[in-house]
């Protein structure tokens, strides 16, 4: 069988990016004691040839005009609908209220550039305390505690995670923009429903694929506590 083909069906029922590796050792049975299904050609497989694989299926996307292309982010590789499709592709999620707000947006942007950081450094530069932003970014699962600082208390430092980049469509976080591009690349993804054409549009579990449209709400005045 096709490699190329064996890589477009684990690309289209995964639910989250592989790494050249993870379709590797899913392709080769590499750590199975008894791989079941693994061809004898791809007992021996290399990255290098998963990678010109994904590589052939971009081309062929592109030739054959398809609505769905590979995007690679966070060094892995999804199918992901095109940004012309989001008109048709919100309606699936216009009832779905997982979305960032903009102080959220904005808490999680400072994060990103500045981090490790403090709480109280992030509220010294927002003017306001963070308290409920915090916790919806950390529920979500898009910062992380990154270790402690060592000033006295020892307060914890934060960092952003995997899912943020896969959230933003991201390489790696030497692709992070700076805030104002950070913003803009948040507004412009907004109407575009980059949607995982393997996902149910019921699952309810991934919203890095689903569109962000909101009214940004108005910016709480100085030091009142902000909810998400």
């Amino acid at each position: 069988m096709d490699l190329k083909l064996i890589v477009e069906a684990l690309l289209f029922s995964t639910s989250k990016p592989l790494t050249a590796k993870q379709l590797t050792d899913l392709i080769s049975g590499r750590g199975e004691e008894d791989p079941e299904g693994v061809l004898p050609e791809h007992k021996k497989l290399k990255e290098a040839e998963v990678v010109a694989a994904v590589e052939e299926l971009k081309v062929d996307y592109i030739q054959l005009n398809r609505s769905f292309q590979v995007q690679e982010v966070a060094n892995a590789f999804r199918l992901v609908s095109k940004a012309e499709f989001g008109p048709w592709l919100r309606r699936m999620y216009e009832d779905r209220p997982n979305r960032l707000s903009l102080p959220a947006l904005e808490t999680l942007a400072i994060i990103a550039i500045r981090q490790p950081i403090i709480r109280a450094d992030v509220e010294s530069l927002r003017g306001v305390a963070i308290d409920g932003v915090m916790k919806t970014l950390l529920e979500r699962g898009l910062v992380k505690i990154a270790g402690r600082a060592d000033v006295p208390g020892r307060p914890l430092q934060y960092g952003v995670t995997q899912k943020f980049l896969e959230y933003f469509g991201l390489r790696s976080i030497e692709d992070l923009p700076d805030f104002e591009q950070l913003k803009k690349k948040y507004e412009a993804a907004r109407p575009r429903a980059l949607v995982n054409v393997a996902e149910n549009p019921q699952d309810q579990g991934h919203g890095h694929n689903e569109p962000t449209e909101e009214t940004p709400p108005a910016e709480p005045p100085q030091q009142q506590t902000e909810t998400k």
